[in-house]
């Protein structure tokens, strides 16, 4: 059941791989979305405003326990590229161990600090109470979140891409009848839908692990893969922390944005959350084939296989960039019929600012696409510090467009946040990408010779 994508046709594995990547994280966006119409068509546009205002601050804390475990994956997959079973063990028990450790600060941190950077961020006064009531539900619930992200990014490691879907559609399908139940029938408002999204993530986890131990013979875990190795625990931290940092740089960089959104005023933070919705349902193709790269990179890395990673990128580059050329054409056309899904008919100012929102957006998804393949292909290479410093020039690049392209452009300076944060971090990971796999060759030559 396992994957092994040290041979065979580079272009062929990427897509076959990124396939059931793409069908899980386009049900992941169906049942975001899904809490997202439902509050914005029952509860109504202020309460799709609160839940959209806390976006940022989502993705600051989730983005951090998502990189990290991506991070301690990464060096599951270059152990089983290199054909070593009890590393790849003792690789998921120290997983294990770090990320409850993890989990634990994590959630003490967010908790705590909810209202406080929802006051950073000048949250209107009509909408932060139900901003604050959604988002202290999700971090309560980090747990879940990391334990359902864990198990993923372990059976991605070693070349499954197809059970962690199964698990992400009972994800979704839950997730959407729970928030029916918890908004329409209990009455519970933008909390009801927090609490179906980390109930839905509870179970569909839960089901992830014990399915991964039962069914994978190389993922049984005995008493000896738990004995703690700092050495190999701080290998783990040195590629995951840098890519959970890399995420909340990013999260930093919107948290900015969404201060400066926030000063337009409520019909544009439901405008943006709206849009940003649909422009999270389109990209999922490229984000699909950048996580695709960070398998395949990571396991041929530790098979020493250079010269498969340079042909799996050239090949995923253009894959990628037809990808995103279909998928900008299909926003621009669609995007009026979706944006209606959130904001019905009623609210002119908001539908017309969310198709300018998408039609800037869907011109730069060409950088976007090969942002996420260099960006992912260094990750899997062990190379997560370089993605860090490229998650810097992005925070760097969207903040200048929050403090002076707002200012002078109003709305449409936000909107060209994010592709000019997209040009700013692509351009130093394209040209690392170069610089590292010219240098990698040196580094396998010892273990060759030995």
């Amino acid at each position: 059941m396992t994957n092994d994508m040290t041979s065979g046709r580079p272009a062929r594995l990427i897509l076959l791989f990124s396939l059931p990547l793409l069908a899980g994280n386009l049900f992941q966006q169906f049942y975001n979305m899904a809490d997202t119409i439902i509050v914005g068509r029952t509860v109504g546009v202020n309460a799709l405003a609160a839940v959209g205002a806390t976006g940022s601050i989502n993705f600051l804390i989730l983005g951090f326990v998502m990189g990290v475990t991506s991070g301690f994956a990464v060096v599951t997959a270059q152990r089983f590229g290199a054909g070593d079973e009890a590393g790849v063990r003792r690789s998921v028990a120290t997983s294990i161990i770090l990320s409850i450790a993890v989990t634990a600060v994590v959630t003490l941190i967010s908790v705590l600090g909810t209202m406080p950077l929802l006051r950073l961020m000048n949250t209107p006064e009509d909408i932060i109470d139900d901003a604050y009531s959604y988002i202290v539900v999700i971090f309560l619930g980090i747990a879940a979140s990391v334990l359902f992200n864990l198990f993923s990014c372990i059976l991605r490691s070693l070349g499954d891409s197809r059970t962690p879907l199964i698990f992400l559609i009972i994800a979704c399908l839950l997730n959407i009848g729970l928030d029916f139940a918890c908004i329409l029938i209990f009455k519970m408002g933008v909390a009801g839908a927090a609490w179906a999204t980390i109930a839905a993530q509870l179970i569909a986890g839960l089901l992830c692990m014990g399915y991964s131990f039962k069914r994978f013979p190389i993922l049984r875990l005995h008493k000896e893969d738990f004995k703690f190795d700092w050495a190999f625990a701080w290998h783990h931290l040195r590629i995951g922390l840098p890519m959970a940092f890399q995420f909340s740089i990013t999260a930093v960089g919107t948290m900015v944005l969404q201060a400066a959104l926030n000063n337009l005023g409520s019909a544009s933070v439901a405008a943006f959350t709206a849009a940003s919705k649909i422009d999270q349902l389109a990209s999922q193709p490229l984000q699909s084939l950048g996580t695709a790269m960070a398998t395949y990179a990571a396991q041929n890395y530790g098979a020493g296989q250079v010269a498969r990673i340079r042909k799996g990128v050239r090949s995923c580059c253009l894959i990628s960039t037809i990808a995103s050329l279909v998928g900008g054409g299909l926003v621009i056309l669609a995007g009026p019929l979706l944006i209606r899904l959130f904001v019905g008919d009623a609210e002119q100012l908001v539908y017309d600012r969310a198709q300018e929102y998408l039609i800037v957006l869907a011109i730069f998804y060409t950088v976007l696409g090969l942002l996420f393949v260099f960006r992912n292909t260094l990750q899997g290479v062990g190379s997560s510090s370089i993605t860090l410093f490229a998650g810097v020039s992005e925070l760097l690049m969207r903040s200048f467009a929050a403090i002076f392209l707002a200012q002078w452009m109003g709305y449409l300076g936000i909107c060209l946040a994010s592709p000019i944060a997209w040009i700013g971090a692509m351009v130093p990971l394209s040209i690392s990408y170069f610089l590292v796999i010219r240098k990698l060759p040196a580094q396998f030559a010892p273990r060759s010779e030995a």
